[in-house]
């Protein structure tokens, strides 16, 4: 928790079509994934767009990677999201709080340490994102719902779902 005390994120703001454009997009992306499986990726957004993409075998090695894309070609984090394919563990929530990344997103689930660390940082942390479902765990005052019909129209009572307590 030293290392992301005094870390203070910038405000941000996650709209759900951002959301809903990257989920689709993300399935979209050429990747060693979809070929052999087994490898992590993540993804560098800006607003629902993807701008950089990496992949490794390891989560942390692929957030390793963005940052230091980010680093070389001084692309700052404070409007960016980042999404990656595996869980949010509490290294995956300290590597996105010390880039200055304010919101951390995944298609899989989370560990509670990574939970409790993400509300203690003020992350915005979203898990199991995928179609038009998303959880938030941490964070939810940053979420706009700006594509709430479409979430009504999905006839899915379970579609969004919210756990900031």
């Amino acid at each position: 928790m030293e290392v992301i005390e005094g870390i203070e994120l910038p405000a941000a703001q996650l709209r759900t079509s951002w959301l809903f454009e990257l989920v689709q997009a993300i399935k979209t992306i050429p990747s060693i994934y979809r070929e052999a499986g087994s490898i992590h990726g993540c993804i560098l957004c800006e607003r629902g767009k993807p701008i950089c993409y990496m992949e490794d075998v390891g989560r942390h090695n692929a957030i390793d990677k963005i940052a230091g894309w980010m680093y070389l070609g001084d692309i700052g984090a404070a409007d960016k999201i980042l999404y990656t394919t595996g869980r949010l563990t509490s290294e995956m929530t300290i590597k996105t709080v010390r880039i200055g990344i304010p919101i951390l997103i995944s298609r899989s689930g989370s560990t509670s340490w990574g939970v409790e660390l993400a509300r203690k940082a003020g992350l915005t942390m979203i898990s199991r994102a995928r179609g038009r479902r998303f959880i938030a765990l941490s964070g939810a005052e940053r979420i706009v719902f700006d594509d709430v019909e479409r979430v009504a129209a999905s006839n899915d009572m379970r579609e969004v779902a919210h756990d900031d307590g």
